[in-house]
């Protein structure tokens, strides 16, 4: 059964979102992780964008000893604009693009993210891709048709949610089941918690599903984080 949106997370969900991180495929490529870290950059995620520009590296560092992780950033603002960068190898690459990018108003464009992140799959597989946003105003049936599309290449999605608005929360847990991946919720008090967050996919996307067992559970960090995980 669904869990209240409303309900403070317990240690249940926590370790239930570790779990079913555990339990998604892992790809063995014997290369670097490649990880695509999306973010929602319409005008109402001027101070999420800022606190994701401060918990990047952290990513990197999580899956440094693992191998590595290289990371690209996608992100949409304003008018049709939906942009990918390079990959990038270290934190102070990514943090120097973030660092150019102001968010526009505009409407969400999350269809143009999964477009892309098949297209990178394809060329070269990519372990986790990360989305991070607080709505969505696009056909949700096409969104979770490209989810599953997604799963199909063991590409799986990771739905970090800002809020609880009801139909972007029903869309991106389909989204995160049909690809194999996780959603979860939080709130504007919960930088620590996204923290912890990215860093476990990142070791997730670095080393699989035994890196983030031997590195990740039992975290107290993400307490709050996690709300209506099947």
């Amino acid at each position: 059964m669904a869990r209240d949106l409303d309900r403070p997370s317990g240690r249940g969900d926590i370790d239930a979102f570790l779990d079913k991180v555990k339990s998604t495929p892992a790809k063995s490529t014997g290369r670097r992780g490649r990880l695509i870290f999306a973010m929602d950059a319409t005008a109402s995620r001027q101070h999420q964008w800022d606190r994701a520009l401060h918990i990047q590296a952290e990513m990197f560092q999580a899956a440094e000893e693992l191998g590595g992780l290289d990371i690209q950033l996608i992100f949409y603002r304003g008018f049709g604009e939906c942009r990918a960068s390079k990959w990038y190898s270290e934190p102070a690459e990514l943090r120097r693009a973030m660092l150019t990018v102001r968010c526009l108003g505009g409407r969400t464009q999350i269809g143009k993210v999964l477009s892309r992140a098949m297209k990178e799959t394809k060329d070269k597989p990519v372990q986790a891709v990360v989305f991070v946003g607080d709505c969505m105003e696009e056909d949700a049936d096409h969104l979770c048709d490209q989810a599953g599309h997604l799963g199909l290449v063991n590409t799986p999605l990771f739905m970090f949610h800002e809020g609880g608005e009801p139909l972007a929360a029903g869309t991106f847990r389909q989204m995160a089941k049909l690809s194999g991946g996780a959603y979860c919720r939080f709130d504007a008090n919960s930088a620590e918690a996204l923290k912890e967050l990215l860093r476990a996919v990142a070791v997730y996307a670095a080393g699989g599903r035994r890196a983030l067992a031997d590195r990740s559970s039992g975290s107290r960090q993400v307490a709050g984080l996690l709300e209506q995980l099947k």
